[in-house]
């Protein structure tokens, strides 16, 4: 079967460059296919097109709304070959990589509604002495060129949740997909290009971040930088950029509590469920799990059963629960995770086992808060299962983590919910569900260590404006 190969995406042309990327077929290990290699010149020109096309190519609200829902309708004509291809390039389980599909729909469709709703207030400067004959507003402007690089957990939800809101509020985009899935990007390039944005609004360099990140992040005429991925990288962002705006969404090891007052059963199906899609890589899915002791054998039992019952294996089969890993080597790394945290002293409930990339969906106890599979983000399909009797001491030992992007609560009690939802150190608190629930429309942001700023089509273009003050001198 032969290979296709995929060229860049700049000013509205497709540019084949001379290296290539290898993507594997992330189950078998294989190269599927191949993408052109961006160096410092595809960078450059990349920004060069964009900053030219958000000076004369400026689109009035409508035509963004009309453009953005468009792109919405083509990924859902489109579902089949996307979902293939995201199966394909990310490892993820085919109904998984569908739903991401219809999600990142859903995203085009909001961000579409909101590019028609930014607005700005009026501000009552006549209300100070003297300016009584001066009446004043806000408008809220586009920042520009906005930088956007994406991680390959969802590779092409998370690019639309970078890139719509950017182009709803007026603004011109570089994206960096993931070196590992890149291909999702350039396919989104070409609905793009059919519903009809104006040629320079959205260019998609690939390439390494030692080369094309490190460009990018050189360049002043980039004007904000949306960033998923690491802490580490966030950090280094942030130090690199000067007083340039970001959005940096990063690390996390996602807390769930089950208290004794917890629906037991339903809560050990939800989180189940919820640990181990995509193979725990997923900053929001389960890896603390904080059960109350008086409950820990009732839900250990249930909990068990139902990771039992996932379908682990090849991502192609449409009942596959569990695939690969994004690569042998990750998979390696969580296995020694595993194997650290048993030699000191945890103990294996369940999976453990590891074949090539796929890591059966692994439950441990008797962990510490100092082991690696606990304290750092393991990203992989591993839970730590850990008993607790006082909530204030459960919830003090949760915010020690450097992290904080989202955590839950199971329980009946509304007292005990809402004062984990004021205690709890995170963005977001799910009450009688799993760290992992995430719709695209809501405020997604966490706070400490996993990042600044918010997702959600909204609340990013609230990032992705400018505010600007209009004062109307009335006594002439």
């Amino acid at each position: 079967m032969s290979k296709r190969s995929y060229k860049l995406y700049i000013d509205g042309k497709w540019i084949e460059t001379k290296e290539q990327l290898s993507v594997l077929d992330k189950y078998t290990q294989e190269v599927y296919a191949t993408v052109s290699k961006a160096g410092e010149q595809e960078v450059d020109l990349a920004i060069t097109s964009a900053q030219a096309a958000y000076k004369q190519k400026q689109l009035p609200p409508y035509e963004r709304f009309t453009i953005l829902k468009r792109i919405g309708e083509l990924l859902l004509e489109n579902k089949n070959t996307l979902a293939a291809c995201i199966t394909k390039e990310a490892g993820k389980p085919l109904k998984q990589a569908q739903n991401e599909i219809e999600r990142s729909a859903q995203t085009f469709e909001v961000a579409a509604e909101e590019a028609k709703r930014i607005h700005g207030e009026g501000v009552p400067v006549e209300a100070a002495p003297g300016s009584e004959n001066r009446m004043a507003f806000t408008i809220k402007v586009p920042v520009g060129v906005v930088g956007a690089i994406s991680p390959f957990n969802f590779p092409l939800n998370l690019v639309a949740h970078k890139i719509a809101p950017a182009l709803a509020a007026g603004n011109a985009v570089v994206l960096k997909p993931a070196s590992a899935t890149p291909i999702t990007a350039l396919k989104l390039a070409e609905i793009v290009e059919q519903a009809g944005l104006p040629t320079g609004l959205f260019n998609v360099v690939v390439g390494s971040g030692s080369t094309v990140g490190e460009a990018m992040m050189r360049d002043p005429r980039i004007n904000l930088f949306t960033f998923t991925g690491s802490a580490e990288v966030g950090l280094k962002l942030k130090q690199n950029t000067g007083l340039r705006k970001l959005i940096l969404e990063l690390g996390n090891n996602s807390p769930v509590i089950v208290d004794k007052e917890a629906d037991i059963e339903k809560a050990a199906k939800v989180i189940a469920q919820k640990s181990f899609a995509y193979a725990g890589q997923v900053c929001i899915s389960v890896q603390r799990l904080y059960v109350h002791e008086e409950v820990l054998g009732e839900f250990q039992q249930y909990f068990v059963e139902q990771v039992r019952a996932l379908t682990v294996g090849d991502p192609n089969h449409p009942d596959t629960d569990v695939g690969p890993m994004i690569s042998e080597k990750e998979a390696e790394r969580a296995e020694e995770w595993i194997e650290e945290a048993i030699n000191g002293g945890a103990k294996l409930i369940h999976g453990g086992q590891r074949e090539g990339a796929v890591l059966q969906p692994t439950v441990l106890c008797d962990t510490t808060k100092d082991m690696r599979v606990v304290c750092e983000e393991v990203f992989a399909p591993i839970v730590s299962l850990m008993p607790f009797k006082d909530m204030d001491k459960c919830i003090d030992e949760i915010n020690e983590s450097p992290y904080g992007l989202q955590g839950g609560i199971f329980t009946k009690n509304l007292d005990t919910a809402f004062y984990a939802a004021r205690k709890v150190e995170v963005g977001g608190l799910m009450i009688n569900d799993a760290s992992q629930y995430r719709v695209d429309l809501m405020p997604y942001g966490g706070v400490k260590d996993s990042g600044n700023g918010k997702e959600g089509p909204k609340y990013s273009i609230e990032e992705m404006t400018e505010e600007r003050l209009i004062v109307l001198n009335l006594d002439h």
